[in-house]
């Protein structure tokens, strides 16, 4: 009778070991999946505060486009490596802020951004006219694209 009792608890010992175990597995990853629904408020101020700049940055493009358009070589840089220089640290700062599933594409709109501001740098230092009509299209398109990153909460 006493070793009847005592398989009896072992198996009850068991079975709610497997519970707890099936529990706390379950448990971290709903909390992790739920916590990655939504921005915090901490991060949602740090987004605010550089896409402020970032939208500073994309209301000189009438600026630039004239620039670009009247191919004054020397301003076109100045702009771009003097106010638009610090594009690169602000869109960093929001990527590592959002929601992880956008990162990824966050990362990719702002490098082909970056990458194309180098290029209408470049077009307009070797004073390539006809390149630096098509990269500045790139870079308004870029800010466009990378504007859609930027959760509508920190721009309004």
């Amino acid at each position: 009778m006493a070793s009847a009792l005592a398989s009896l608890l072992r198996r009850l010992a068991a079975v709610a070991l497997v519970l707890l175990l099936c529990v706390g597995f379950i448990s971290p990853a709903e909390a992790k999946g739920k916590a990655a629904k939504t921005i915090s408020p901490e991060d949602m101020a740090v987004i605010r505060r550089q896409a402020e700049e970032f939208m500073e940055a994309k209301d000189r493009l009438p600026e630039l486009a004239t620039l670009v358009n009247e191919r004054d070589w020397v301003f076109t840089r100045n702009l771009i490596r003097g106010p638009m220089q610090p594009l690169g640290r602000e869109m960093l700062y929001i990527n590592q802020r959002l929601l992880p599933q956008d990162r990824k594409e966050a990362d990719k709109r702002a490098a082909e951004l970056k990458t194309a501001l180098a290029e209408l740098d470049e077009a307009a230092r070797l004073q390539d006219g006809s390149r630096l009509t098509k990269e500045y299209s790139r870079v308004a398109s870029g800010f466009g694209a990378y504007t859609e990153m930027i959760p509508a909460e920190a721009l309004s």
